[in-house]
């Protein structure tokens, strides 16, 4: 059967007729890696396209658009998402209150990394301190990683202390902590007397 264009598509030619149900098959087969495919999100395109060929090119409800890059994984570059806005909470422990900057968390990466910004201060006015780990809090179950995740934390210098920064800590599913459960916000400090707020803005792995 004769083939067209840099598709070569299948085409029924001379005594061959189209109206063949093979023909039309062996035509739609051809036709189908090079279309644009459709997925509701990111589970939905792992459910449907884990085994579709290198070059699949998938496009989610939210426009986000993915290509994929092998025929034996399920390995996929994005090449255009949605920005990321901030739509999840931190769960605070009680004694602890939102600071001067707003508390949010997201998801980026295409559920890779998890970034967040915002002040924890306590609701009695008195300083963060603990010569051991002080439990903030918890991030959503779908924030939670797979491993311990650390990276630094701003904090307030004001008072006796000049050590401008701590450890921040978010326990993972496969952690062993006296401190706290997975998906607890760990704050670690050795500052002079504590510090009167903590800035729990970055980010970290889930995988």
């Amino acid at each position: 059967m004769p083939t067209l264009g840099y598709a070569a598509l299948p085409v029924p030619g001379g005594g061959q007729s189209p109206v063949v149900p093979a023909d039309f098959a062996a035509l739609a087969e051809a036709v189908d890696p090079h279309l644009r495919q459709f997925a509701t999100d990111l589970a939905d395109r792992v459910n449907k396209y884990a085994a579709a060929p290198a070059g699949t090119l998938v496009q989610a409800a939210d426009g986000t658009l993915w290509f994929k890059t092998s025929s034996v994984a399920d390995t996929w570059v994005t090449l255009w998402e949605p920005p990321p806005v901030w739509n999840l909470s931190l769960t605070l422990n009680s004694g602890f209150q939102e600071g001067d900057v707003d508390l949010a968390l997201m998801i980026v990466d295409g559920g890779r990394r998890v970034e967040l910004k915002g002040r924890v201060e306590r609701t009695d006015a008195a300083l963060i301190y603990d010569p051991n780990a002080v439990n903030l809090g918890s991030v959503p179950a779908s924030c939670t990683p797979q491993e311990l995740r650390t990276w630094v934390g701003a904090c307030s210098m004001a008072g006796a202390t000049t050590d401008a920064a701590g450890r921040l800590e978010v326990l993972g599913h496969a952690t062993t902590s006296a401190y706290g459960d997975a998906g607890d916000l760990l704050w670690w400090y050795q500052g002079t007397d504590g510090t009167s707020w903590v800035d729990i803005s970055g980010y970290y792995w889930l995988i």
